[in-house]
This record gives C-alpha cells, structure tokens and sequence, in this order.
C-alpha cells in the first residue's frame, strides 16, 4: 500500500533506502488528516548476551521520529518479573496484560529517554547538546519501578511510539493494534478500511450502547479490583519474605530475628536477651505469655546435621540462668534447629535428631526440640495454638487476640520433639 494511507509503522526505518522515505510519507499523510501517527519499535537484541547500545557502551537503544531523542537502556537480568504500572488503562493496559504472556525467560530493558551530545568535526570543537523531548508514558515497570514497556508521545502530540522488547511476538502486537489501539487512537483508520474489528458506537442501537456501557464498567471494576488484590499480595509477600528465608535458609541473628517474629505473632513476648543481657551469657530469646511458665529459647542454624552439642549449651544456659535473672525462674529450654539449611526443605530430614542413643538420653532432659522447617509450616499455615503447644508446653488451644488474621488451613501429623520424645 501507499505508506500515506497507513496509520501505523511497525520498527521504521531512518536512512536512506531503508524505510527513511516511507516514514516520512506516513507521517505527512496522518498530519494531513490530522490524525495520530501510531509506531510500534523494538528495543534490544535477544540473541545477544550483554546489552547493545549503538550511542554508547552498555545498552540498547532506538531512535524516536525525527528528533534528537532516543529510548532504550540497560538489559535487566535473567528472571525479571514486570509489573502493570500504576494508572495504566484502556488500550495501553491491554497491551500490557499481553505482554506478561511472554515466556518466563524472554529477556526485557529497562527504558529512559535520552538526547544527544554533538560535537562539530569542523575542528573547532564547538558542541551542541539536545536535550531528550516528548514524554515517557510507562506500561510495564520492574521492581525498581523503571518501565520496561511504554508508549513515548511527541511533543506536537501528533505521534505515539509504544517501545517493547525484542523476542516479542508481532501477532500479540497485531492483535492489540487491529482490536484495541486503533480503534482507540484512530478509529477513523478502520472506518476507512471498513474494518469488521471497528465498532461505530454513533450507528449502534440503544441495546447495544448498553450492554457495552455495562460491559466496560465491569471492566473498570475488575482492573480495580485486581489492583488492589495485587497491591495486597505485594504487602503480604514484603511481610513474608524475611521470615520465610530466616526460617528456612537463615542462621545466626537472621534466624534468630526470624524464630522472634513468628513467636510475638503467636501471642508470645520474646525478649531478645543478647540485647537485654549484653553479649551472649545466655539463651537468644527469653519466652513467656500469660499463664504459662518463661522459657528459654536458643536457635541454631547448621547446613549438615544438627550438632548434638547444642543441647549441652541449652543446659548450661538454663543452670546459669538464676545468676543473671533470679526474679525470673525459668526450668524448661526450647532448641530451635535450622538443620540442613543448604537443601531444599523437602530434601532435608523431618527430625532434627535420630540417632537412637541420643534421642534415648533426652528423655530426661527438660528440653523441647523443634525443627525450624516445622516452625515454618505452623507459621504459615496460622497455628498459633500449634506454636504456643510446642514452645510453652501450654494445652489451652485459644489463639490469642494478639495473632494477626491469617487463613488457616486443615493440618497434618505434627512431628515435634517435646521432652526429647517424639508426640
């Protein structure tokens, strides 16, 4: 076709031979019509290992129309989940929802706007620099919040280039030009074509007018909604994070600051007491709830088996105690083991200990010993009463008000070391 006609370039060109004239004629023809010039380009090489930047080391870049401005940046590392930038919607919020259909390990760049810094080769050594013009329109961000997909507007507003990733399917793109851009941003383009995909709301009749009405409100509706959920498991997840990893991979002050969090969220104070004694005289945490005798709680971490001698330090622990808090009595210990913790928890062994000797020799012993894995299990799961049974000894299966309002669910078997025997 005539490229005046068209409404849409897909990755022009800029030299001579090489798209150059076909864009500058599509350009002309929309402003004659006076319409909005529509450009999908791409950003990046997928086949290529490190990022490539034709205006500097280090990243990739495209030029924007016929202006001293570029788009591009830096390609982010392998495993980069995009989110939908915030108030994205319509036709720009569709082409995101597609574009998070990409494989999980199609690469993507982070995108910013740029000029240009000339210097004359006349020898004289003057330099002319070209700030970047238009504006950036983010659709997809990364975690950082820079955006990864987005739409650069011009600064007449007579063009609109969406930049998106290479290793992008151009029928996802098709899609989106022929049934929600278009008919967005120049519906007249389909009217001319007589396109099926172009509904004229002007010809439509009163029923059809509102089931569309009723059908785009829903729409609102559900991208509202779905914000807000995803906003919701954003929080939950941030809040989750330091406490699954410190349980299930942590050791030392990590998992110690971890075990704490989970015990205070079960209704229980837990006193850090390298902090309260000073250095490490004793214990790491000092336990104790309303009607139920104080423990002490000592946390370790091992990445093979869990040492046996960490139920030594406990005893010691617990016949030092009435020297450092004699006011406070306290005749029961609580081991609280991250064994294994360079597997993966399903690979790791469900008892902290079993060598039959040993395990014959707590018996005696007043001591609790807990895996950190099993911990993990009670905390996610919402068992508090769980919790509060394994740690104080306790049989009152109330969860206390204190407990944040998390979904619980039917609970399995619970393996946990009380007095050296298994329950």
């Amino acid at each position: 076709m005539e490229s005046s006609d068209c409404s849409v370039a897909l990755s022009p060109g800029h030299f001579h031979n090489q798209g150059d004239e076909e864009w500058k004629r599509l350009l002309a023809g929309t402003r004659q019509r006076g319409e909005l010039a529509l450009v999908v380009t791409v950003v990046g090489r997928a086949e290529e290992d490190r990022p490539r930047n034709v205006f500097g080391p280090g990243g990739a870049s495209v030029h924007l129309g016929d202006l001293f401005t570029s788009v591009g940046g830096r390609r982010l590392p392998a495993g980069t989940r995009p989110e939908i930038a915030p108030g994205v919607s319509g036709a720009d919020r569709d082409l995101a929802i597609r574009m998070l259909t990409r494989p999980a390990d199609a690469p993507w760049w982070s995108l910013q706007l740029s000029g240009v810094h000339l210097v004359r080769g006349d020898g004289s050594g003057t330099e002319e620099h070209h700030p970047p013009e238009g504006e950036l329109h983010p659709i997809l961000v990364d975690a950082l919040g820079d955006p990864v997909v987005a739409a650069w507007s011009s600064p007449a507003g007579d063009q609109r280039w969406y930049v998106v990733p290479d290793d992008t399917g151009w029928d996802t793109v098709l899609g989106w030009l022929v049934h929600r851009a278009l008919p967005e941003y120049v519906p007249g383009a389909l009217r001319r074509a007589r396109s099926p995909f172009f509904v004229d709301r002007d010809l439509q009749t009163a029923d059809e007018q509102s089931a569309r009405q009723a059908l785009d409100e829903l729409e609102a509706q559900y991208a509202e909604e779905k914000q807000r959920l995803a906003q919701m498991l954003r929080e939950a997840e941030e809040k989750a994070k330091p406490v699954r990893y410190g349980l299930l991979y942590g050791s030392g002050s990590e998992l110690a600051d971890a075990v704490a969090q989970v015990l205070t969220a079960a209704g229980m104070s837990a006193v850090d007491l390298d902090e309260e004694l000073g250095g490490t005289k004793s214990a790491d945490l000092l336990v104790s709830a309303e009607g139920a005798p104080a423990r002490l709680v000592e946390v370790k971490g091992a990445s093979g088996p869990a040492q046996e001698s960490f139920i030594g330090q406990l005893q010691r622990h617990l016949e030092t105690w009435p020297q450092l808090r004699p006011g406070i009595p306290v005749s029961h210990g609580v081991l609280i083991v991250n064994h294994q913790h360079k597997l993966h928890p399903s690979e790791r062994s469900a008892d902290v200990y079993m060598r039959p000797e040993h395990l014959a020799s707590l018996a005696s012993l007043p001591v609790t010993v807990i895996s950190a894995v099993q911990l993990f299990n009670w905390w996610r799961a919402g068992d508090w009463a769980a919790i509060r049974s394994a740690v104080l000894g306790s049989t009152d299966a109330s969860v206390p008000t204190s407990a944040p309002a998390e979904p619980t669910q039917p609970q399995t078997d619970r393996p946990r070391w009380r007095w050296g025997r298994r329950q």
